[in-house]
């Protein structure tokens, strides 16, 4: 086993929006479902993906531009 470093993302802002309703994200892996409460991420090349309203409020922030 290679010896591990510590890495962090770049801070690049990406665009968000909560769900109401159970919604089919067309994603890079296939179709996943985003539950109600859930956010959906879009990525600077356009890509998406649900993300779950627990891990969204630990890793995101809002972001002023």
């Amino acid at each position: 086993m290679q010896d591990s470093i510590s890495v962090m993302k770049k801070p690049i802002p990406v665009k968000a929006y909560q769900v109401e309703q159970v919604t089919i994200i067309n994603t890079l892996e296939g179709n996943l479902t985003a539950q109600v409460g859930d956010w959906v991420i879009t990525g600077v090349d356009g890509e998406q993906w649900p993300v779950k309203k627990e891990i969204f409020e630990k890793t995101y922030e809002l972001y002023k531009n």
